[in-house]
């Protein structure tokens, strides 16, 4: 197939891709590099399948209509956004427009083209939960941070057009992905800090009471995910979750990071009006519409980030 990848060139977005590669597709890429690195996508120059690495602007129509008339795509996997809690925190208008009004461009395009959408969406959406079979697709909704509230206004912008249009969309809310390629500093996520930090010898920070828990996804579990969403028409007009289905503290994370080589501090939360307690993600969905679930446990995960931070010198 012919497909767009929007946000190739970001963590979760190189492995995107290099799954889309390896199932054959031609692949066209368009990042502006805000959160992505080129140098991601480094391993696949070679490869045939990548047809274009275009940095650009989602928010730039005209290179929009330029793209769709041009390449009959066939989906259009959108993982392009401003991810960070905090920066939506501070300046919450970039977030709405990347994450928002970027996303209506796009659909805006893909409904015109017949192109079906893979949206990107996040477990940050979600109001607080304790229920121990863990967090299900209906569960309520909160916008804790102008980041969860862009990302769920363009979860509804996207689903609208399935049920105004028939538009093929399947909206993908992934937990707490991690591993190789993620950034390893402060615009990370916390298992990519802590394994940076421990190998450095330095102390893991551990913002708040470390009792909230995160159901922490491995990146290649995660992007067989998002991949297989846009194959299936069963999905079509859904939301799905994806994550390891156990969670864990972040002090036991911490912990067996540390394996007692390093200290663990306790900081200030930076942004506890936003926190969510419990983070545990029910993915019985995903596994019944597309026989999908995780494969890499949290030790074989962690195992795997930290050889690859250490080979990449990132330490």
């Amino acid at each position: 197939m012919n497909i767009l990848l929007t946000g190739g060139a970001g963590f979760i977005g190189r492995w995107v891709a290099k799954r889309l590669l390896q199932d054959g597709h031609q692949v066209w890429i368009l990042d502006d590099l805000s959160n992505g690195r080129k140098e991601n996508l480094d391993e696949f120059t070679d490869n045939d399948g990548l047809k274009e690495f275009i940095v650009g602007d989602i928010k730039n129509e005209e290179l929009l209509d330029e793209l769709f008339s041009k390449h009959s795509f066939d989906i259009c996997y959108h993982l392009a956004a401003s991810i960070n809690v905090q920066d939506s925190i501070d300046d919450p208008r970039t977030t709405f427009y990347n994450d928002t009004v970027g996303t209506f461009y796009l659909i805006e395009r893909c409904h015109l083209y017949n192109v079906k959408m893979v949206f990107m969406s996040t477990c940050m959406v979600y109001d607080q939960c304790y229920d121990e079979y863990g967090i299900t697709e209906v569960h309520p909704v909160k916008p804790a941070s102008p980041y969860a509230g862009a990302k769920i206004a363009a979860e509804n912008m996207v689903l609208s057009y399935y049920h105004a249009y028939g538009l093929p969309v399947v909206v993908v809310r992934p937990f707490n992905t991690y591993g190789p390629f993620q950034k390893t500093g402060g615009e990370g996520g916390v298992v990519a800090i802590f394994v940076r930090n421990c190998l450095q010898g330095r102390p893991l920070q551990i913002y708040g009471t470390g009792t909230q828990t995160r159901d922490l996804l491995y990146v290649e579990d995660c992007a067989r995910f998002v991949v297989e969403a846009g194959y299936s028409d069963k999905v079509n007009g859904e939301i799905l979750n994806a994550g390891l289905g156990k969670d864990i503290s972040i002090n036991e994370l911490a912990e067996l990071i540390a394996e007692g080589k390093v200290n663990i501090d306790h900081v200030p939360h930076i942004h506890p009006q936003s926190e969510i307690q419990k983070l545990l993600c029910n993915y019985t969905k995903a596994e019944k519409l597309l026989g999908w679930k995780p494969t890499v446990s949290l030790e074989e995960g962690i195992r795997l980030t930290k050889e690859w931070i250490r080979q990449s010198h990132l330490m």
